[in-house]
């Protein structure tokens, strides 16, 4: 199993929204940085990912899903009508991928962005380092236990 965080506008797609519905899996589409994609790609069914809020009132991660279907061609690429469209993008040749992913729980308690960046032993995390904008990024099962302790 692999570990993740993705990030999210909370009134887009937060962790409230695979709450209420937590049998019914999410698709995460519009990702559209190829590093972000790529990471995408490389998820599994099971994989758990942390769901972090952002452009908010409240940023950090607030809780927890899980990749319930591997990568697949993101729909909305294909959809002239979508935010997501690409022109360039075809069904023989798609540019972007999705999971769908399901609700695990919600955290006790947010953990926010300030929190994260002085604890030790997350110096490599790639949320915490200056400059880094993806959307998708991998965590280490090392990382993953730290942040997990702070609210456990």
């Amino acid at each position: 199993m692999a570990y993740w965080l993705m990030k999210t506008e909370p009134d887009e797609c937060g962790i409230d929204d695979f709450a209420k519905a937590p049998d019914k899996p999410i698709t995460w589409d519009g990702v559209r940085n190829y590093q972000a994609r790529n990471f995408i790609k490389e998820m599994a069914v099971g994989d758990e990912v942390f769901i972090y809020h952002s452009s908010c009132k409240h940023i950090g991660i607030a809780g927890i899903v899980k990749v319930v279907k591997a990568a697949y061609p993101d729909p909305a690429q294909f959809n002239p009508k979508s935010a997501y469209y690409d022109e360039k993008s075809s069904v023989e040749k798609p540019r972007w991928q999705s999971v769908d992913l399901s609700f695990v729980r919600k955290l006790p308690r947010l953990i926010p962005l300030d929190e994260l960046k002085a604890l030790s032993g997350l110096e490599d995390l790639a949320l915490v380092k200056r400059g880094s904008r993806l959307s998708v990024m991998p965590v280490s099962n090392e990382q993953r236990q730290i942040i997990l302790e702070q609210v456990n």
